[in-house]
């Protein structure tokens, strides 16, 4: 039937459960050297908080006449550990605070715990925040997420970008994609059916399908009141993140808002042009009296048509998540999203490739024609569910198990357009029903030790995957139209015209079809401090992916089944010119992706794969006041698949693209209230080996080649206009195509957006305005989709304490 279920034993081994004793095994040797480093020393931790109880991240914490120190992270929180006994002189210090020290014994084997409550060193202001005196507020780069490790961004070798919540709330950011506009080349989103988007990263579509770390697959678009954070992790990471979400050029990991331990929250309203209508809630609270249970909800209700004659988005989204502190070494969390999403289809337009049109702006085209209807339109529903089980094992190790299930579904008209001469275009209309269903368990053992002299940073995971989808779907076109004089043949696409048609369309054998997938993986990674200021990172990946075929309902067959085993290392090395300032840093790294077909005797292919190369330096200097990165990556991705040109059913195995460029992100506070976000991509990609209609060019997928993003705000920070702000800001791409090979170009052209925002910011309340393209640019994605014109938007938001 179906889907075979019985796996040999060559596969069986690469399950899971044998990768369980591995690790409990290794877990348990490495534990040996960690109780004896444990039984030597001592570990210090405790919280900062700012004189209004409000967490007081970026504080120094040093210890006086040793080299240990660390920064306290965005909770609060710092520890120390491996500790020699004694007495010592322990300092909290930051920009804007007074500097505060105490004296502190440590005891062998046990754990001293130490909190600071820092003021303020002016004491004529009124009210005292952390966000006054946080040097960079755009600034927060030091994650666990990253190398799913705790690695401070000058330690980790890999490069990446991080868009804070505080950022987004500055920008007025209403729609997930607008985000990405801080992100160095991520460039204009590609919108698909369903409100899902694909960025740009290293010149490679990226989709948006990592959540915390782990697969957030949903084929619905993400509305960005729930997000904390989103980390841009550039380069091929197929070592510690499942390559079937991620892409060669990196992925975006979005982070989550979590509950904390005070009643609080907020509420607001967005309107603007385009009938831009937004109300959102975060409303956090404990549960309990001792704050054992804490309950944050997210939910945001949103309206809004297109600036052309059709098309709309609703939606409502509803995400709450628990936390469970069941002592001090287990805490569970569960958290979910919730949303119903109502929308007209994507505009998607190919351009005709004998045109004697070659740039999209000479085309001529409605801008602000829809072609389409509103009562072609489609449902997307979805319901997904996340687990977290953190325990604490010893000071040295501790357990992560985490679980997603996720489901999602359209159901509705989808359209697509395709110009069929310089004057016709042709309406595609796909009436369906794609229910998608996720499953991920990951598991990782997380050890902070020392073996000998040298500190070792570990983590040990296993992960297991599946997707599943059922595709119910019947596509059908329309007559072809004249775009640049439609007439009333213009109002012929409805569903009434559309299911006539429908209803004559012969069957075929993609009108009802099941796909199954898998992937089992077990990685490791270890971050080895030779000394405190020189360190190397060692991982290894092993995947077993195995997809079971397509399933074609109406001869009970099933076609495409094929499984494929992957490694995929990655090294790293980091070198702090000056400590915790200056760092020096390499990374070689693997991506790969599966590959189905057969070659024209039958034979199977192997995964394509991606190898970089990367040096650079990081910068955190002036007390957290400027942050850089600027790196070169060499890119060369092996074993991708084409059309065998003498035989066109099947697939040969020989192709090879180029990837490089240059990086640099910086993010500055050069004057108290004056914070700059900038951000530049130079990609230079071709292909090196495979058809010879694209052989040397640059593919049309990579976009533009240079792009550059700036932000820049001004907020007074006291006076009687404290609050007061103002911002602006620029994103520019080069040139790119739609479409690039050796008979036919389609170009789309360069493109300058300029951004503008006030906003007034108080304790009670934050009002803002923006601007979105200040100049009116006309501008289109890769798929030929015109852009947003100007709007204005006003946003209004009720803090609650």
């Amino acid at each position: 039937m179906q889907f075979e279920r019985k796996f040999t034993l060559s596969r069986v081994i690469t399950k899971l459960p044998y990768f369980t004793v591995i690790v409990m095994l290794l877990l348990i040797l490495t534990a040996n050297f960690a109780q004896a480093q444990q039984m030597a020393t001592g570990i210090i931790k405790g919280s900062v908080k700012a004189s209004d109880g409000t967490p007081a991240e970026f504080v120094t914490i040093a210890l006086k006449g040793t080299s240990y120190g660390t920064t306290v992270n965005s909770e609060g929180h710092y520890t120390l550990k491996n500790i020699a006994p004694g007495s010592y002189t322990i300092s909290a210090s930051f920009v804007g605070l007074n500097t505060q020290t105490k004296q502190i014994n440590v005891t062998a084997g046990e754990t001293t715990i130490l909190d600071f409550i820092l003021t303020e060193d002016k004491k004529q202001l009124e009210e005292v925040y952390v966000k006054d005196y946080k040097a960079n507020k755009f600034l927060r780069k030091e994650t666990d997420d990253i190398a799913k490790l705790p690695l401070k961004n000058l330690e980790n070798p890999q490069v990446y970008t991080v868009v804070t919540n505080e950022l987004m709330q500055e920008q007025i950011v209403s729609n997930y994609n607008d985000a990405f506009k801080n992100i160095p080349g991520a460039g204009i989103p590609l919108v698909y059916n369903n409100g899902r988007s694909s960025q740009l990263s290293r010149g490679f579509t990226t989709p948006n399908l990592v959540r915390n770390s782990i697969s957030g697959f949903d084929y619905n678009s993400v509305d960005p009141a729930n997000l904390e954070k989103i980390e841009a992790i550039k380069g091929p990471s197929g070592t510690l993140f499942n390559s079937t979400v991620t892409s060669f050029g990196g992925l975006f990991n979005r982070i989550t808002k979590k509950p904390y331990d005070t009643f609080g929250g907020n509420i607001g309203y967005t309107g603007g042009g385009f009938d831009l209508s937004r109300l959102t809630a975060d409303i956090n609270t404990p549960l309990t009296a001792d704050k054992s249970i804490l309950l944050r909800v997210n939910t945001a209700l949103h309206s809004e048509h297109s600036f052309q004659d059709a098309g709309y988005t609703r939606s409502v989204f509803l995400a709450p998540s628990f936390v469970f502190k069941v002592n001090d070494r287990l805490d569970i969390s569960l958290e979910a999203e919730l949303s119903n999403y109502g929308a007209t289809s994507a505009y998607r337009l190919a351009p005709y490739a004998k045109s004697k049109y070659h740039n999209i702006k000479d085309l001529p085209i409605d801008y602000d024609r829809s072609f389409a209807n509103n009562n072609l339109n489609y449902t997307s529903k979805q319901y997904d569910i996340f687990g977290n089980i953190n325990y604490k094992i010893s000071d040295q190790w501790r357990s992560q198990t985490s679980f997603v299930k996720t489901y999602s579904t359209t159901n509705g008209y989808v359209t697509q357009f395709a110009l069929t001469s310089d004057t016709g275009i042709r309406r595609n209309v796909i009436k369906e029903d794609f229910p998608y269903y996720g499953v991920d368990v990951q598991q990782n053992f997380i050890g902070d030790f020392k073996i000998g002299k040298l500190r070792n940073r570990l983590v040990i995971g296993g992960d297991y995957y599946n997707q599943k989808s059922n595709w119910a779907q019947v596509s059908v076109n329309m007559p072809i139209i004249n775009f640049t004089k439609p007439g009333l043949a213009y109002n012929n696409f409805n569903p009434d015209k559309v299911s006539a048609l429908m209803a004559a369309a012969p069957l075929t054998a993609t009108n009802y079809t099941q796909t199954n997938q898998s992937t089992y993986a077990a990685y490791a990674s270890d971050v080895i401090n030779f000394t405190d200021q020189l360190s190397a990172m060692v991982s290894l990946r092993v995947d077993r992916f195995e997809n079971k075929g397509t399933y074609y309902a109406y001869n009970d067959s099933t076609a495409g089944k094929y499984g494929q085993t992957a490694l995929a290392p990655k090294f790293g090395l980091v070198y702090q010119v000056i400590k915790d300032k200056v760092s020096l840093f390499g990374n070689y790294m693997n991506g790969f992706s599966n590959n189905g077909g057969t070659d024209v005797n039958g034979g199977t292919f192997k995964p394509s794969q991606a190898n970089q190369w990367e040096g650079g330096v990081k910068l955190d200097l002036w007390q957290h006041r400027i942050s850089s990165t600027i790196s070169y990556y060499d890119i060369s991705v092996t074993n991708t698949t084409r059309q065998d040109p003498n035989n066109a059913a099947f697939s040969i195995q020989d192709g090879t693209q180029l990837s490089k460029g240059v990086e640099a992100e910086l993010l500055a506070n050069p004057l108290t209230g004056l914070n700059i976000v900038a951000g530049y991509a130079y990609n230079n990609s071709k292909y090196t080996a495979g058809d010879a209609s694209i052989l040397g060019l640059r593919p049309a997928a990579s976009g533009p080649d240079r792009m550059l993003n700036l932000w820049m705000s001004y907020q007074f920070m006291d006076g009687q206009v404290k609050g007061l702000g103002f911002g602006a800001g620029a994103n520019h791409g080069s040139q790119s195509y739609q479409t690039n090979t050796q008979t036919f170009k389609f170009v789309i052209p360069a493109y300058t957006l300029i951004d503008a925002t006030a906003f007034y910011d108080r304790p009670k309340y934050r009002i803002g305005v923006k601007v979105d393209n200040l100049t009116n640019q006309k501008y289109w994605s890769f798929r030929l989709a015109p852009q947003n014109p100007t709007r204005v938007s006003i946003s209004m938001n009720f803090k609650i304490k």
